[in-house]
């Protein structure tokens, strides 16, 4: 795998095209376009538009949050004319604002769907745990002055890995149709002033991420047990839970579809954590209902017929 690959600027490129797409989300609204602020989703349409010479809109992988970034935002769009490879890349980058950027596109069948095709999607939370305040990483991160006992993080954040209900860490106005999520797995580690917390699922809650990270923060602290993430979960009020963590922390960094779409695989971001070396794909996926289901498979063959499977992503 290597990052350095020639954009064929002859060959035109047509029809159904994915995208991966970068940007800090410190002077948007969200990713979704808005009549009252500007959004990520507005910028690439606009630049997208230009490089095409006729409106495109654009559909995303997933939704992030006023002032959350990307490394792996992945997109689609009917292209309504034909251009290079070269000329998608280098062309709409040439339109864009420096806070977003396109890494690659690629052409894909007309029944692949950035949204509906995925089959997870995985953030980082990223935490500055030092005495002083950030400097240079200030708009990246969250800064936390006092000393959080990561391991203690790690332990009480098990409790939340597999399919649950999380009332308690979901924003009083999200729009989901219902609470329940399959969180993959979740893991706090510490790399020197670094406190990350990794976090995969198959979908996610308005503010969830943010809100757990609130509560491990609490338990950093000493404040609450190891038993506390696991209390919150049983009793389903969000009331009860702490303060939603700061949105500059969070980076929304893969979204995982199946290898028969054939996009290209990149490391993991933010780039304060490209001394970790993973590349998007590593990790085996969960044998779940929901995995099966976006792959196109029948899930009562696969896990009994009592599994039902929802569209049901906010």
């Amino acid at each position: 795998m290597t990052l350095f690959q020639p954009l064929d600027d002859k060959t035109p490129m047509a029809g159904r095209l994915a995208m991966g797409v970068e940007y800090d989300g410190s002077a948007y609204c969200g990713w979704q376009r808005l009549k009252h602020a500007p959004s990520v989703q507005e910028e690439l349409e606009r630049s997208l538009s230009r490089v095409a010479g006729q409106q495109v809109k654009v559909h995303a992988s997933g939704r992030t949050d006023s002032g959350v970034h990307a490394t792996r935002q992945i997109v689609h769009f009917d292209a309504p004319v034909p251009r290079s490879e070269k000329a998608w890349v280098f062309g709409v980058n040439a339109n864009l604002a420096r806070d977003v950027a396109v890494h690659w596109v690629r052409e894909v069948p007309d029944d692949f769907h950035a949204r509906f095709k995925a089959l997870a999607r995985r953030y980082r939370y990223l935490i500055l745990n030092q005495p002083s305040r950030p400097v240079l990483e200030r708009a990246n991160v969250t800064w936390c002055r006092d000393s959080l006992d990561a391991d203690a993080m790690h332990r009480a954040a098990q409790a939340l890995v597999g399919e649950h209900d999380f009332s308690s860490f979901r924003a009083a106005g999200c729009q989901s149709k219902t609470p329940w999520r399959h969180l993959h797995y979740i893991e706090v580690r510490r790399h020197g002033p670094l406190v990350v917390i990794d976090v995969q699922g198959n979908a996610f809650l308005h503010h969830r991420i943010r809100n757990i990270a609130g509560a491990l923060m609490t338990v950093g602290r000493g404040q609450r047990g190891d038993d506390y993430l696991a209390e919150l979960l049983r009793l389903k009020n969000r009331t009860l839970s702490d303060a939603t963590a700061p949105a500059c922390g969070l980076h929304f960094v893969d979204s995982l579809y199946d290898e028969i779409w054939g996009l290209p695989q990149e490391p993991l971001g933010p780039n304060l954590l490209a001394f970790l070396g993973e590349w998007t794909g590593e990790r085996a996926l969960p044998a779940c209902p929901m995995v099966e289901f976006r792959r196109g498979r029948r899930v009562a063959d696969a896990f009994g017929a009592a599994h039902e499977v929802k569209e049901s992503e906010p």
